[in-house]
């Protein structure tokens, strides 16, 4: 009788705790105002900013290699001094070094670096300098434009440890569709920077260069290019730059299409923790149910395996920074587990970390030497530092996103982020989509199921 009592006694402490929660999230819905962030300005090249307006010349860029380029890379290649890993340990301790040997091997005596230059050259590629830094960029228009209509001005927009060459595969369905078995209604113009930092795009010599001053320079560099309203889309840092160019400049936004989210200052969160048994009324479908819960393994024991990275990125990037600039071996390593692990998080249990399930060696390797040749991967992992160094304390952080926006919701991305959730930081969110698969690097992994959303979105915003 007393368990009965007791249990009792906790269920009515549960509906009274879900009560107040709801009110409390109700309260803060209700004090929405809209506001932008300031635009401000920015200098990020050496030396004080010039009294002499800058050069805003758009130049031609071309990827290019070298004999004495790819010899130091087999130099160091062959120099690698391998580890055995512990028996059946899989991708549990990190990147197997078992299976590391055979990716070593591939890049040494078969990977042909100048062949994926002539592939990476195969899309326009350009610099132009925006606030002291060279700034670079593809930039694809359709093959032939529909008869009477403009193409969709469209920037896409990369994370760590990725690059703009993530985009390579999913640009012809945007930009050529009829071509690619999709009908043309929408047909976009195609534009992938490389965020200041990353690849070719040059880094900033001072301190405190954040994921804002990313998308000022965006903004910018769209309306360099002659686009007064655009389009923009982007997954991890990219999800967060092009959150801030809505929170910057949501006039010229005409939507947001985002496949991750940080919504970490949500009330909305704290229903995670009632959710399990009041799901329905919290907003929860059947599916958030199932890639939420159980909360210790799907979001705790995920965030320990997979932020270790992160901690390291946000306080002292440069130590480890000098190891990964200095060895390839220990680069691609480094980049490739995330590969791993961030598509599914069940491939930690397979021997080769199931890479060539979705990806294949030449695609692999051709972003890790965007970090090596360029000796970009410091600069690429201060970036965490200036966002995420200070804790969560920016302005834009507390700041919700007043233009329209789209959501793809890929089952195996880090952290599930259900629709209730997206609508507290978006309020005028219009599109969210149960993607059937894919993970952390969508456009890359699945760029048939990308466009396809990213097309679904902007054919609902144009109906508004």
């Amino acid at each position: 009788m007393k368990t009965v009592l007791l249990s009792g006694r906790v269920m009515w402490l549960e509906i009274l705790l879900a009560l107040v929660l709801g009110f409390v999230i109700y309260w803060f819905v209700s004090q929405d105002k809209e506001e932008t962030l300031p635009l401000g300005d920015g200098w990020w090249g050496p030396g004080a900013m010039p009294e002499a307006q800058e050069d805003k010349t758009i130049r031609p860029f071309k990827v290019e290699t070298s004999d004495e380029e790819i010899s130091d890379l087999h130099q160091r290649i062959d120099r690698f001094r391998f580890t055995p890993p512990l028996k059946d340990s899989r991708f549990h301790y990190g990147f197997n070094s078992n299976y590391l040997k055979k990716i070593v091997s591939y890049w040494r005596n078969e990977f042909d670096w100048k062949k994926q230059v002539e592939i990476l050259n195969r899309y326009p590629h350009f610099k132009t300098k925006i606030e002291g830094l060279d700034i670079h960029f593809i930039h694809v228009k359709p093959p032939q434009p529909p008869s009477g209509r403009t193409p969709k001005p469209l920037m896409m927009v990369h994370g760590w440890p990725g690059s703009f060459y993530e985009f390579y595969k999913i640009i012809p369905l945007l930009t050529d569709p009829k071509n690619h078995g999709l009908s043309d209604e929408h047909v976009f113009e195609v534009i992938c920077p490389s965020i200041p930092g990353y690849g070719f795009s040059e880094a900033s010599s001072k301190k405190g260069f954040n994921s804002v001053a990313t998308a000022r320079i965006f903004y910018k560099l769209m309306l360099r290019l002659g686009f007064q309203e655009f389009y923009i889309q982007g997954g991890d840092w990219g999800s967060l730059i092009c959150t801030n160019m809505a929170q910057l400049v949501p006039s010229h936004v005409k939507g947001l299409h985002l496949n991750m989210a940080l919504v970490l200052r949500n009330f909305h969160t704290l229903t995670l923790f009632l959710g399990r048994r009041f799901g329905g009324f919290f907003g929860y479908t059947e599916r958030d149910m199932e890639l939420l819960y159980p909360i210790k393994e799907k979001i705790f024991y995920s965030l320990m395996r997979e932020s270790g990275y992160m901690h390291i990125q946000c306080t002292k990037p440069d130590t480890v920074g000098c190891a990964l600039n200095d060895s390839p071996v220990g680069l691609a390593a480094y980049i490739l587990e995330k590969f791993s692990t961030w598509t599914n998080p069940e491939f930690r249990d397979l021997e080769d970390g199931g890479l060539e399930r979705k990806f294949s060696l030449d695609s692999l390797l051709t972003n890790i030497m965007l970090y090596w040749t360029t000796g970009s991967i410091v600069s690429s992992q201060r970036f965490y530092k200036e966002n995420l160094g200070q804790g969560f304390t920016q302005k834009h952080e507390r700041m919700k996103v007043y233009v329209p926006t789209g959501f793809a919701a890929f089952p195996c991305e880090l952290i599930h982020v259900p629709q209730k959730w997206l609508k507290f930081k978006y309020p005028k969110l219009i599109s969210y989509s149960y993607m059937a698969r894919g993970g952390h690097f969508a456009a890359f992994e699945e760029p048939e199921l990308m466009a396809q959303d990213i097309r679904k979105f902007v054919g609902q915003v144009e109906q508004q």
